[in-house]
């Protein structure tokens, strides 16, 4: 499950993790009594406990499990990315605002993909 840089806009980057936290949770099969997230930021969810680990995936096999495949699914999608919009280059910055992520959104303007509340100081720098 992923939330969309339009849902991201709507509700915020952390609000929107959480949400994507959230519906992967609805499709799970498996009773589960207790939830562990990687970080300091959660929302309960149908009135389970749940507890909030930092650096969790350095220290739990289950958190660092499931870090690999939310990363190994990031790159999929990074790949599928960089083949419709190959100026942006999201093979190496993985959306990521690197140098030359932000030298190409200059250049190019925002793509679909991209989030409308990310600005760029240099591309609005009467906002600053």
């Amino acid at each position: 499950m992923c939330v969309d840089n339009r849902k991201i806009d709507q509700i915020n980057i952390l609000n929107a993790s959480i949400l994507a936290m959230h519906l992967c949770l609805d499709q799970l099969k498996t009773k589960f009594e207790m939830i562990i997230v990687d970080g300091n930021r959660f929302k309960p969810y149908k009135n389970l406990p749940h507890k909030t680990i930092v650096e969790g995936d350095a220290k739990y096999m289950n958190i660092a499990a499931a870090s690999v495949l939310a990363k190994t699914y990031r790159d999929e999608f990074m790949l599928q990315a960089h083949q419709q919009y190959p100026e942006y280059n999201w093979l190496t910055n993985k959306g990521y605002g690197t140098a030359q992520h932000r030298k190409a959104m200059m250049q190019y303007g925002q793509c679909p993909l991209h989030r409308k509340s990310f600005i760029i100081k240099e591309m609005q720098p009467e906002l600053f």
